[in-house]
């Protein structure tokens, strides 16, 4: 392993780190401690401090107090501070990618190449929306001089999960610190490195302290004192379906806003007249990304009967040739999923779905890697059978696909909408008016046509359902989700 690393991160993983709060590295007050694994061997990174209520207590009382006089910035000065982040965040970019491919397991070649400046993106994007933004409207009523003024929330507390955690903080904090909030961070226990390595640069460009704030521990022990702690003003989460609405019930009991990015379980829809290499190209693509733990990825492939064979061929063939090694190695192209039990989990899942009756089109499972025989790798496979098997039905969070044909229009779109889901779906065509018709019919927040896993800073994406609530990310509308709206009208004669 350190024979990849740059100095920085073996610098950084030496020690144990602490958390950050109000500008500074503290140990927690139970003295507790968890250590990070990497799931390519199994053996220990680092080892962080872990926190509890009163840890999150003196966070969220610490950006309480600082969002006094970061909110009386003016969205220049904010903006400059986070230029400067962004400009700190590039210089550190390799150090970053290799952070992010050690914790999460992905392949430095994803945590190099599109996370980490993706990320770095999203902070000149806010930096520059926040200066340009409108903070304010007149409001033309009879006889009042009224108007609409937009102002910041406070403590915003955020909770993430472990399968993009560089990505997932800038796309969440950013916007929320660009528009005048302080934050109060739970980053995954599995995956807190990256974040941690944000408070460091942060601290070395001078974002004032108690701005940012980051309490790594359990969600009982750290997730629910920051959701009910009573200076906290929103929520944002990021996860499961079943977590989202526990969070959801909990924020509603204060009532706080709380916005929510859960799971999914995407469908493709590929027509006879598609791109066949295209649509392999993306599809066996979307389930080797971050080996398959993308909740946007598309796992439902519904393949229009005279192409089926042909697209199973070749995507087969594509599948096999995947590359699967430990994240940090620049040769490999997919990783170990991130820990023994989300390993287990895509195991089982595979048990279940043939017990089901569903037949395999590509035989996978646990393999091991040469030299890294602890690690949690899975291999690609691809099922096919009924609709209502558990594997066409449910979120694996793996490389896996569930296949079935199709024969018109209506009975694919039948199936795309056949679950509760509704996060991101695509549909494969030459034929752009039918791409165009079917992407409106589906139900979903993102509909993506000859492409899966489309993004960019100015396209809205979020989720319905019981894929999520409360707005999404990457663009303007994330930016003033995190204005609240105060009306001021005074009454003329």
């Amino acid at each position: 392993m350190n024979d990849f690393l740059t100095p920085q991160a073996k610098q950084f993983l030496s020690q144990s780190i602490p958390q950050f709060i109000n500008g500074t590295w503290i140990n927690s007050e139970s003295g507790k401690t968890t250590d990070v694994i990497d799931p390519s061997s199994g053996s220990k990174i680092a080892t962080v401090s872990s926190g509890d209520a009163q840890d999150v207590n003196l966070a969220v009382v610490t950006a309480d107090k600082a969002f006094k006089n970061w909110s009386a910035l003016s969205p220049a000065e904010r903006a400059q501070y986070l230029n400067r982040l962004a400009d700190k965040l590039e210089s550190e970019s390799e150090t970053l990618a290799q952070l992010e491919a050690l914790d999460v397991g992905k392949a430095f070649v994803n945590a190099d190449g599109f996370d980490i400046p993706f990320g770095i993106e999203c902070v000149r994007y806010y930096a520059d929306l926040a200066v340009n933004a409108d903070y304010g409207k007149t409001l033309d009523l009879k006889d009042m001089d009224a108007r609409v003024h937009r102002a910041p929330y406070g403590v915003c507390g955020f909770i993430f999960p472990w399968n993009f955690p560089f990505d997932l903080l800038m796309w969440n904090v950013i916007p929320a610190l660009a528009a005048g909030n302080t934050v109060v961070i739970k980053p995954a226990e599995l995956t807190p490195l990256t974040t941690l390595y944000v408070c460091k640069l942060a601290e070395e460009v001078g974002i004032p302290a108690g701005v940012i704030n980051v309490v790594v521990g359990a969600g009982r022990a750290v997730g629910t004192p920051l959701i009910e702690h009573p200076k906290t003003r929103r929520i944002s989460f990021t996860g499961s379906s079943g977590v989202g609405k526990q969070i959801a019930s909990m924020c509603g009991q204060r009532p706080i806003p709380c916005k929510l990015e859960l799971g999914g379980k995407g469908a493709a829809v590929i027509f006879d007249d598609a791109d066949i290499d295209n649509a392999v190209e993306q599809l066996a693509g979307a389930i080797t990304l971050n080996t398959g733990q993308v909740c946007c990825t598309a796992t439902r492939w519904l393949i229009h009967e005279n192409i089926y064979d042909q697209f199973v061929e070749k995507v087969t063939t594509k599948l096999k040739s995947t590359v699967i090694g430990p994240g940090i190695d620049p040769k490999t192209e997919m990783g170990p999923v991130v820990s023994q039990a989300q390993q287990n989990t895509v195991l089982e899942y595979l048990d279940k779905g043939l017990t089901e009756g569903a037949v395999e089109v590509l035989a996978g499972g646990k393999v091991s890697v040469n030299g890294h025989d602890g690690g949690y790798y899975v291999s690609p496979y691809l099922l096919t059978g009924s609709p209502n098997n558990i594997c066409f039905k449910e979120e694996i969070f793996g490389p896996a696909a569930f296949l079935v044909k199709f024969k018109t229009e209506g009975e694919a779109l039948e199936l795309v909408n056949s679950l509760e889901y509704g996060l991101a779906n695509s549909v494969f065509s030459r034929d752009i008016e039918r791409c165009n018709r079917v992407a409106e019919q589906m139900i979903a927040g993102n509909s993506w046509i000859n492409a899966h896993n489309v993004f960019a800073y100015g396209l809205p994406y979020g989720g319905i359902n019981m894929s999520g609530v409360g707005g999404g990310v990457n663009s303007p509308e994330t930016f003033y989700d995190y204005l609240r709206e105060l009306t001021i009208a005074r009454p003329l004669g």
